[in-house]
């Protein structure tokens, strides 16, 4: 039997805590297997690791426990009911014991100022708190008898990293490293290539942009890890990348595309603070320049309304112009619970890239483009073609 581990980065954070749950009640059979897109027949015939093999560990910032984080969600949202609490609550101890303290270097002062901060996590010097996650994702491997590990980076929405000479090579990457620099880093920075350094697949479900540099993939593609990214793509982006085809192809000429986000909960918090907010509109507002051209008018803004809790909400105007130049609108109001949204795709990456090394695939995994609002080092936006892409991907790779 072989075993996988996922290492959750963010460990008791709604999505995380979601995942967790999830895969614990799937296991036990307590709730059916809707939303993965790897139960459906499209993965008929591939070696997938099964649900009941996924190992969960992680890393937390925060003080807590993960009971204490699935109650908070029942209260708010009720998508983790109290009843599958009470069945899932020996899985979620069991886990509990594979969390560790997390890492925060260059963290700004959103994170920092959130509530219930682990203040030993906060590291001054970088190669430290590197071995540290290293040393952690190496014994959780040794104690669980691992055949493969995944890291997800489920964290908070990082600053932008501003850009540094040794972004662009993993040579230079590693001196600034050993010389102490916490400039040219952010923490997921290091969890990238603490995946590398330990051979483990990555993913960057955040928009983050530390972790994905140029010398943290080389770092990955040295060490034969597969890794993908970047930003969930879960709601609103989500949509747009279905719909905005349609008017592509129906000729139909798109004048603006307003989108206008609301949220709650942690995600809120940490996006209220204008450099974060950054990071999350620079990763969703590329779409539809992507899709229809750039001379569409297009702007993305989010809001923080605590009451909404994970109840996310988006609403968006697109205004376009058809034929005999009659201008006409088409709205559309997207209201989801982020977390439920997000944990299902989180699984089915972490099923697909371990699928990928057992097949000795490594590398940046452009099938996945799918699952994210700005796929790496990708042009492709559109869901139809994402789609397409991984439907090929599958069948070639059964072949």
């Amino acid at each position: 039997m072989a075993r996988t581990g996922v290492w959750l980065v963010g460990a008791r954070g709604g999505v995380s805590t979601t995942v967790i749950a999830g895969l614990a009640a799937m296991k036990r059979q307590l709730t059916q297997r809707i939303g993965l897109l790897t139960e459906t027949s499209l993965f008929e015939q591939c070696d997938l690791p099964s649900i009941d093999d996924l190992i969960i560990g992680g890393h937390e910032i925060r003080d807590g426990s993960l009971r204490s984080s699935a109650e908070a969600i029942c209260t708010d949202s009720g998508s983790i009911s109290h009843d599958i609490i009470e069945q899932i609550s020996d899985d979620l101890e069991q886990v509990e014991k594979h969390i560790r303290p997390g890492v925060l270097l260059n963290a700004g002062e959103a994170i920092l100022s959130l509530q219930g901060i682990d203040r030993s996590c906060i590291a001054d010097h970088p190669t430290p708190a590197l071995e540290r996650i290293e040393s952690d994702l190496r014994q959780f491997i040794e104690d669980q008898q691992l055949d493969g590990i995944v890291v997800v980076n489920l964290s908070s929405t990082e600053a932008a990293l501003p850009p540094h000479p040794c972004h662009q090579t993993a040579a230079e990457m590693l001196q600034q490293l050993a010389a102490g620099s916490t400039e040219p880093f952010r923490s997921s920075t290091l969890y990238a290539i603490a995946a590398a350094h330990v051979g483990a697949s990555f993913i960057n479900f955040t928009p983050s942009t530390g972790a994905l540099l140029p010398a943290t993939c080389e770092l990955l593609e040295a060490r034969g890890c597969a890794y993908a990214g970047s930003d969930g793509k879960t709601g609103e982006t989500l949509v747009k990348s279905a719909l905005a085809p349609m008017f592509l192809q129906r000729a139909l000429k798109v004048l603006s595309w307003q989108g206008y986000n609301m949220l709650g909960d942690r995600d809120g918090e940490i996006l209220a603070h204008a450099d974060n907010r950054q990071t999350k509109i620079d990763s969703k507002g590329e779409l539809i320049e992507q899709i229809l051209g750039t001379d569409v008018h297009s702007q993305v803004s989010i809001d923080y309304v605590p009451s909404l809790g994970d109840n996310k909400t988006a609403w968006d105007l697109i205004h376009f112009e058809g034929f005999l130049g009659h201008k006409m609108t088409m709205q559309f109001t997207w209201q989801g619970c982020d977390a439920v949204l997000a944990a299902p795709l989180v699984l089915d990456l972490c099923r697909m890239l371990e699928w990928a090394r057992r097949r000795g695939d490594s590398g940046l995994q452009r099938q996945c483009g799918l699952f994210f609002k700005n796929p790496h080092a990708s042009d492709i936006f559109d869901l139809p073609t994402q789609y397409r892409n991984l439907t090929e991907y599958i069948e070639q790779s059964r072949g």
